[in-house]
């Protein structure tokens, strides 16, 4: 469909909100799903792994006191 106004002329593509995604789009999306799903569990254990080293500095600071 085109559409003009005085000198700009545009082609719009309209497509249906029920058509299934193809294959591959399908995949591409859980791939990237997926990959953040990891990172963000990558992140968290790393927050977690310096969250106890900073404790078990601070306490061994405290017996040495």
């Amino acid at each position: 469909m085109e559409v003009q106004i005085q000198t700009l002329q545009s082609t719009v593509q309209v497509f249906d909100g029920d058509v299934p995604l193809s294959p591959q789009t399908m995949a591409k999306i859980v791939r990237a799903v997926l990959q953040a799903v990891n990172d963000q569990e990558a992140h968290r254990q790393r927050v977690r792994a310096e969250q106890r080293i900073t404790s078990e500095i601070g306490y061994e600071i405290e017996e040495s006191n």
